[in-house]
C-alpha cells in the first residue's frame, strides 16, 4: 500500500507555513533554516503504490478532481473529473493578478486599503489593516503568495471600472483562454459562486506562468513587507509548503480554500526533466493537496516518459 499520511514535523511545518509573522533579523534566520530542513522531509514521507499483477506504478488521490499535463505534447498523463464544475476559492487571484497586469496600471502607484476590502462574506482575517497603504506591485504580491485577501479585493476596486468592471474583465479573460465552464464573481475566491473545472484550471495556469511576475510571486517563499513611513515590518510566507522544498522545481503555485471548495492546488512544475501543469481540486484533509502533489511526483519520478498513459490534448 501507498502512504497517505502527512504526520509529525510536516503537520509542523505545514502549520508554520500558514503563518506570518514580524521576526527580528537573527530569528528570521532560525526561522529560514528550520523551515528548509522540514520542507525537504515532507517528500520522503510519500511511497509509490505498485499494482500487483503488472508491476507498474499506480496512482491514488484524495481530491475530488485532478489533472496532470505534461507541457512537452500538451496531454494529461493523469485525469480525474477533470470537467466537473466545483468552487475554486482562492485559485480565483491568478485570474486577478493577470486581469491586473493585462489593464496596464502603474505598478507603483500605491493603494490604501478600505472598508470596502474587508470580508463580509466570511469575516475571514487579514494582516492588512484598513489605512493601510502599499504599491499595487505589492498588493499582487500579497494576494498571489500569502493569498491576502483585502490585497486582492483592493487591486479590483482600484482597477478599470471599479470592482464591477473588474470582474467583468475577468470573466472576458476566461472566455479568451478558452475556459467555458468557468465564471467569476469576485476577486478574491471567497465567493462560492467563483467556479471552474481542473480541464479549465489548466488552461489558466498556463497562461499565468507567461506574466514574469506572476509566476516569481506566486513561488516566493518568503516577503518581509516594509511600509511607508514606518519602521513597522510583517513576514508573510508562501501557502503552499512546498515552495520551500528543495526537491521541488516549482514554476508558479496558487493554493486555495473556502469550506465548500475543500483544499485546492495548481501548480505548473518540472519532474523529471518533465514540465507538467497540476490542478488539485476539493482535496479531503487540511494537507492532504500536498500529499496528493507528492504522489504525483513520486509517481512521475518511477514512470518512465515512454509508459505514461496519455489522453486528449490540452
Amino acid at each position: 500500500m501507498g502512504v497517505l499520511l502527512l504526520i509529525g514535523t510536516s503537520t509542523a511545518f505545514a502549520q508554520k507555513a500558514e503563518l506570518a509573522l514580524a521576526l527580528p533579523g537573527e530569528q528570521i534566520k532560525q526561522e529560514i533554516a528550520a523551515d528548509d530542513a522540514l520542507a525537504n522531509v515532507v517528500e520522503s514521507q510519500f511511497e509509490v503504490d505498485f499494482d500487483q499483477l503488472t508491476k507498474t506504478p499506480r496512482l491514488s488521490l484524495r481530491s475530488s478532481a485532478a489533472l496532470v499535463v505534461n507541457l512537452n505534447d500538451n496531454r494529461a498523463i493523469y485525469a480525474k473529473n477533470t470537467s466537473t464544475v466545483l468552487p475554486i476559492a482562492s485559485i480565483t487571484k491568478l485570474m486577478t493578478a493577470m486581469v491586473v497586469l493585462d489593464a496596464g496600471l502603474p505598478l507603483e502607484q500605491t493603494i490604501t486599503v478600505t472598508h470596502a476590502d474587508v470580508d463580509t462574506l466570511r469575516n475571514s482575517g487579514s494582516r492588512l489593516r484598513v489605512g493601510t497603504t502599499l504599491s499595487r506591485r505589492d498588493m499582487m504580491r500579497l494576494a498571489l503568495m500569502a493569498s491576502e485577501n483585502r490585497a486582492a479585493a483592493a487591486l479590483a476596486r482600484t482597477g478599470p471600472g471599479g470592482t464591477q468592471g473588474f470582474v467583468a474583465a475577468m470573466n472576458r479573460k476566461a472566455v479568451e483562454l478558452g475556459m467555458t465552464n468557468s465564471r467569476f464573481v469576485d476577486a478574491t475566491g471567497l465567493s462560492v459562486e467563483n467556479v471552474s473545472t481542473a480541464h479549465d484550471l489548466a488552461r489558466m495556469v498556463k497562461a499565468s506562468e507567461r506574466y514574469d511576475l506572476i509566476a516569481d510571486f506566486s513561488t516566493q517563499g518568503r516577503h518581509q513587507q516594509t511600509f511607508a513611513g514606518s519602521k513597522r515590518r510583517l513576514g508573510f510566507r508562501n501557502t503552499n509548503i512546498l515552495v520551500n522544498n528543495k526537491r521541488w522545481d516549482i514554476d508558479l503555485s496558487k493554493t486555495g480554500y473556502i469550506s465548500e471548495s475543500g483544499r485546492c492546488l495548481v501548480m505548473m512544475a518540472t519532474i523529471e526533466k518533465r514540465p507538467v501543469i497540476i490542478v488539485l481540486l476539493d482535496s479531503n484533509g487540511k494537507f492532504s493537496r500536498f500529499g496528493d502533489a507528492n504522489r504525483i511526483k513520486k509517481w512521475m519520478e518511477a514512470t518512465p516518459a515512454r509508459n505514461e498513459r496519455v489522453s486528449r490534448l490540452y
